[in-house]
């Protein structure tokens, strides 16, 4: 998938969901990767892109994306829940702000993608990732 810039907050990636029906964009700013989606600011924790491509090695397959909101459950052995399991490397949520801290796996794994870390696919549902 196409994208654009390089990451830092005056020249952000310009990704688009998994499904490519939307764009957004994201930067690292300190510790955090930040994502802009309209006026909605979600921050994640920046080691999550070294962390999920670590799990994703170690998994050796395809994953499940499995996006949903905080307020939703997310299904098991998806990305979604991993980013929230209390037996992650963070112990937990890898969004910082409550309320903003779901929907990890809309928008992390295109970083990944764009970075060179993992194929993610692009179909109108149930995508999937693995570690390249």
């Amino acid at each position: 998938m196409a994208f654009t810039g390089t990451g830092t907050k005056d020249d952000p990636w310009v990704l688009s969901t998994p499904p490519g029906g939307s764009q957004y964009q994201m930067h690292r700013e300190d510790d955090l990767l930040v994502c802009q989606v309209g006026s909605t600011r979600l921050s994640y924790q920046a080691r999550c892109v070294e962390d999920l491509h670590a799990m994703l090695s170690k998994h050796g397959d395809w994953m499940l994306l499995g996006n949903a909101d905080e307020q939703k459950p997310a299904a098991p052995g998806t990305v979604e829940a991993w980013a929230r399991a209390e037996d992650n490397p963070v112990g937990g949520w890898y969004g910082v702000k409550k309320g903003f801290r779901g929907r990890f796996a809309n928008y992390v794994p295109p970083v990944l993608e764009a970075l060179g870390l993992a194929e993610v696919e692009h179909n109108a549902r149930n995508n999937r990732m693995r570690a390249l």
